[in-house]
């Protein structure tokens, strides 16, 4: 385990709020990216960084439902980006660049959740390619803004779900095993771990921190693929194990990791409850703490290489 996943005490807990964590904290001429800033967590998370001050890009898939989704907000622009189609990451990173503004806050919020067996057109399982290799690929191309920023942060948006399976290296994308939906997520998000982790090492010489996040336990449109049935016995089976939070109180430990001036110096750490999270055992039973296997450096730099030969990218400093 690493050291580093020692909690700070923040002052901040499982009830806080986006606002909260935000407040006295303005954000004016501050610059965002949000992906899927517009639905669940991501709309309140790209309500609190505008309502703080901030400009807040939200890229999206479907941008008609953002549209509507982000009427009457102020500072928002709204884009066209799907992660599982490497040619649209690659023109919405275009587009960005030729700004020429520099990018100090880069969310990587979106994601979906225990989807039916699905490749993308490059063979990629669908979840690790929507919620991992589509949000690496797209940091990577918009590194020279990051490194423009002086003091970039990017937040990785991961979940308790980690616990549920590591990256299985011998097969990620289930040529060969049987598909089972939650390990496929659960891989999906103990990725988004290690790509943190991986990146912060990197970023860390250039004043590019990164962090992972887990929001908490949510009902949101991230549901959508469950079944009425499964939604309602998964919702009473997390009860049992913590309470559950609403969108405001999900937002805030990204919105801490992206801004919060306790973080200064620090990056590569798993955190929840807008908090570091404390490093627990494999076999812990809780869905609170992070496992051995998200915050494994060598697991960290072996998924990196994956993701750089799946995406034909290379980390260039």
């Amino acid at each position: 385990m690493t050291s580093k996943q020692t909690p700070l005490g923040s002052g901040f807990g499982a009830e806080s709020t986006a606002r909260e964590v935000l407040a006295g904290r303005g954000l004016d001429g501050m610059l965002a990216i949000v992906t899927g800033g517009y639905a669940g967590v991501g709309l309140e998370t790209t309500r609190a960084l505008a309502a703080a001050g901030a400009t807040v890009i939200v890229p999206a898939r479907t941008p008609d439902k953002a549209r509507a989704a982000l009427a009457g907000l102020e500072r928002i622009e709204l884009e066209a980006l799907d992660l599982a189609d490497p040619k649209s990451v690659d023109a919405f990173a275009a587009r960005f660049l030729s700004s020429k503004r520099a990018l100090p806050l880069l969310l990587n919020n979106a994601g979906i959740m225990a989807t039916p067996f699905e490749r993308d057109a490059r063979g990629f399982e669908s979840q690790l390619a929507t919620n991992h290799i589509g949000h690496f690929q797209l940091t990577l191309r918009l590194w020279p803004a990051l490194v423009q920023a002086r003091g970039a942060r990017v937040v990785a948006l991961t979940s308790a779900g980690h616990r549920r399976a590591g990256i299985d290296f011998a097969d990620p994308h289930f040529e060969h095993r049987e598909y089972d939906k939650w390990i496929a997520y659960g891989q999906s998000k103990t990725a988004n771990a290690l790509f943190a982790l991986a990146l912060d090492r990197r970023g860390e010489p250039h004043g590019v921190r990164a962090f992972s996040v887990h929001p908490g336990a949510i009902v949101t449109d991230l549901m959508r693929h469950m079944s009425p049935e499964e939604q309602e016995s998964t919702v009473t089976r997390f009860q049992q194990l913590a309470k559950m939070k609403n969108v405001e109180q999900g937002a805030a430990t990204s919105l801490w990791c992206a801004t919060s001036p306790q973080l200064s110096g620090m990056g590569g750490v798993y955190c929840e409850n807008a908090d570091i999270a404390r490093a627990v055992p494999a076999d812990y039973p809780g869905v609170d703490g992070v496992r051995p296997w998200a915050t494994d450096p060598e697991a960290a730099e072996q998924l990196w290489t994956l993701s750089e030969r799946w995406t034909g990218l290379r980390f260039a400093a």
